[in-house]
């Protein structure tokens, strides 16, 4: 099922071609959100989520709702159908992820299976079925990662897996897409004040200790801003706390 709001028609007029366009998926997810909405003062962006009422509140002239489940992308489905007639994308950021705090021990099969699809193949298989678009744009692929990709957590093991997983996609791919213009960086927040975060964190939760979502998307914008002749590979954010 798919939402989108009035000027999502116009995309593709020549008013709008002019404007950068920009797909940012979890963008119901608090960093996300935050990012969409960082990344609609200069871009038109298809914010890509499961959550309709949330997508629904988001949408605007600049800001095109994309009810969608990433879980569900196959090579026969790699795109949402909103995203079809988009001839270029300036930025492809991936900020859905999932978590989910146990053992090694007590995890299934099917939720290794799950995390894996959102949080590693889900980018790829976007990633790949975009990458002409991104190319034609010389664009920007940003994933979104964490502490997680580079250390290890108890308890946390299955994220952890899928964060490192996500670290080598992002460098495989900035290998092989280098001399194309195309950039591609790993963003990694520490702790960040989301609802998934509160979710795996035992005892009480302290949101005054954690990073600002909007202040990760500040950081998103720097590593849009910098020349044409250079790219941030990896930049890591951590709470001013620590």
């Amino acid at each position: 099922m798919t939402t989108q709001s009035p000027s999502a028609g116009r995309n593709l007029d020549e008013n709008t071609q002019r404007i950068p366009i920009a797909v940012v998926t979890g963008a119901t997810g608090g960093m996300g959100q935050a990012i969409a909405a960082a990344l609609a003062d200069t871009h038109i962006v298809y914010a890509l989520g499961r959550n309709e009422v949330k997508l629904h509140a988001m949408a605007s002239e600049r800001i095109i709702p994309v009810a969608c489940d990433l879980l569900q992308l196959s090579d026969a489905n790699p795109l949402p159908e909103q995203l079809h007639g988009v001839e270029r994308v300036d930025v492809l950021v991936h900020a859905a992820a999932v978590a989910t705090r146990m053992p090694l021990q007590e995890t299934t099969t099917t939720q290794w299976q799950r995390q894996m699809m959102l949080n590693v193949i889900a980018p790829a298989t976007l990633t790949r079925a975009l990458l002409p678009q991104i190319t034609a744009a010389e664009g920007l692929v940003v994933f979104i990662n964490s502490g997680a990709g580079t250390h290890v957590h108890p308890g946390l093991g299955l994220y952890c897996a899928t964060k490192h997983a996500l670290y080598a996609l992002a460098d495989t791919l900035r290998k092989e897409v280098a001399g194309t213009g195309v950039r591609v960086t790993t963003l990694a927040p520490g702790p960040t004040d989301t609802e998934m975060l509160q979710g795996i964190t035992p005892g009480e939760y302290a949101p005054e200790k954690y990073i600002d979502p909007k202040e990760v998307a500040i950081a998103l914008l720097g590593v849009l801003a910098i020349g044409p002749s250079a790219q941030i590979a990896n930049l890591s954010v951590r709470p001013r706390s620590e």
